[in-house]
């Protein structure tokens, strides 16, 4: 089993767009670290590969320690290809493996453990987002039909990835709905 994480590679005016917008470029950049921060800090407390996806480089200097996370880069065209992949490339070495990014401030190892634990009797697992999309996604093998033709960033992303699932007939786990941060409000209501 494995974890999968995906991160963007930390630049001004790059991370955290939407927050930017009111909070400026700087003060988001600021809060992707920590964000970030927490992502790592959940990924350290499980004893399971790590696998850390950046968006655009592999940075062999900075905060992940390169003993600890094997360190690849995103492939492919828009955010469910690159998920997709992901996950094929993770799935060839571990029997089961969960996805998170590094936007929901909330979340924990033992949720994170319990969406592994979960994969043993249920092909999916969801964690569900406030916003309508996902802040966790596991599977036991490769499924492209969840990331194909997929309006990404809208309020509907959890409902038709639940959808496809059950017309596929596979059972999946839901988890905890939990917040994630796109803007303003949200940081101010769940960030720290």
């Amino acid at each position: 089993m494995s974890v999968i994480i995906f991160i963007k590679n930390p630049a001004l005016g790059k991370v955290k767009t939407r927050l930017a917008a009111t909070i400026g470029d700087e003060a988001a950049l600021a809060v992707y670290h920590k964000l970030s921060q927490r992502a790592r800090e959940v990924a350290l407390a499980l004893d399971v590969p790590r696998h850390l996806f950046y968006s655009d480089f592999i940075d062999g200097n900075d905060d992940w320690d390169n003993t600890l996370f094997i360190k690849k880069q995103q492939a492919g065209g828009d955010l469910g290809e690159r998920m997709h992949l992901a996950f094929v490339d993770t799935l060839q070495t571990s029997y089961k493996a969960v996805i998170i990014g590094s936007d929901c401030p909330l979340l924990t190892p033992g949720i994170v453990q319990l969406a592994l634990d979960q994969l043993e009797q249920h092909p999916y697992v969801l964690g569900p987002a406030l916003d309508g999309g996902y802040y966790l996604l596991g599977m036991r093998k490769p499924s492209p039909e969840l990331f194909e033709n997929m309006e990404w960033s809208t309020e509907d992303v959890a409902k038709i990835t639940l959808e496809r699932m059950a017309e596929s007939g596979a059972s999946c786990y839901l988890l905890p709905v939990l917040p994630d941060i796109d803007v303003e409000e949200d940081w101010r209501k769940y960030g720290w």
